[in-house]
């Protein structure tokens, strides 16, 4: 069986697995399968969805992100200072936030890259290290009464009806997953990715600038951290350093390894990541409407992310017995 046709079974069964979770979730709750609740869910899909899209380049190459829900709590206070204590329109405030965020992500690429440390242990640092800042230069205080104008823009709502409404963000979502998706399926640049997962250093013979690539990555997923900032700032209307981006590391990286992204790098496709982000909003999203609590929420993630690795090792281990054979 090739790749391409193993990963199109596996993504089958995980839309498979979406639809089953969907029939649990509306039995827990009669609120869940709803045309009001459905529409109403990409405003909590779509921002750690963004960052999965980022995420899977970086877990391809066996690399990890712990800090993206940090880096998002960073830009949300660099937006509000920017507008409120600055004075710069909002405009250029956005774009300030943004440039913090492909900085943050920026400087662990090149920790990552120059000093030879560990993803794990470098964005592991960098997670507490900006919500640290982010909380310092705030005080702790939230910034809130963005214009209208400015949560129009970023979170826009789309009524269908009286009682139904969507968000226009999910369109900027599935055009950033078709550009990923090319990016990594039919580019030079997504071979190079793939190839620096199975084996860097047959990569790094074969002339594939792999520290390019994953500066580049991890500069990428502070920007497109930022742009998930940015968003759920427009969502609540509030830029809080305590609130912003906690637990999105979690979800994304659970739903990409449920995806079908293997956690040692080489395999994995963004729409396999993209069912499994779907897979984890349903599930919270359904208990969350059942009464269930947070923290429980929690718990249940937690424990998704490991059932994914173990069925991600052994998935491994079949291969490898397979090609022995």
């Amino acid at each position: 069986m090739t790749g391409a046709s193993l990963w199109r079974r596996q993504e089958v069964a995980l839309a498979g697995l979406l639809g089953v979770t969907v029939v649990v979730m509306s039995l827990l709750s009669p609120d869940f399968l709803t045309a009001r609740n459905l529409l109403s869910m990409p405003q909590f899909f779509v921002e750690p969805g963004l960052i999965a899209l980022a995420m899977a380049f970086a877990i391809i190459t066996g690399g990890i992100d712990l800090s993206v829900g940090s880096i998002m709590a960073l830009v949300a206070v660099a937006l509000g200072l920017a507008w409120k204590r600055l004075g710069l329109p909002l405009p250029l405030a956005t774009v300030v936030a943004l440039l913090v965020g492909g900085l943050a992500g920026l400087l662990n690429g090149a920790v990552i890259t120059r000093l030879g440390i560990p993803p794990l242990m470098v964005t592991l640092a960098t997670m507490a290290g900006y919500r640290g800042l982010a909380i310092g230069l705030s005080r702790g205080q939230p910034v809130s009464g963005f214009p209208g104008a400015f949560r129009g823009f970023w979170s826009r709502e789309l009524h269908l009806s009286a009682d139904v409404v969507t968000h226009a963000q999910l369109f900027l979502f599935i055009a950033l997953a078709i550009v990923a998706g090319v990016l990594l399926w039919r580019t030079v640049l997504g071979r190079h990715v793939y190839a620096v997962g199975h084996n860097e250093v047959a990569a790094r013979y074969a002339g594939v600038n792999v520290d390019l690539i994953r500066l580049g990555i991890y500069a990428m997923l502070g920007l497109i951290a930022a742009l998930a900032a940015v968003i759920a700032v427009a969502r609540v209307n509030t830029a809080k350093a305590d609130t912003v981006g906690v637990g999105m590391e979690l979800e994304v990286i659970t739903g990409c390894v449920l995806g079908g992204i293997d956690i040692q790098g080489g395999r994995g496709t963004i729409l396999g990541a993209v069912l499994g982000v779907l897979i984890i909003k349903a599930v919270t999203r359904g208990l969350e409407l059942a009464g269930v609590g947070s923290e429980f929420v929690m718990l249940v993630t937690g424990l998704l992310l490991v059932a994914a690795v173990v069925a991600s090792q052994v998935a491994r281990r079949g291969r490898v017995v397979e090609v022995a054979e």
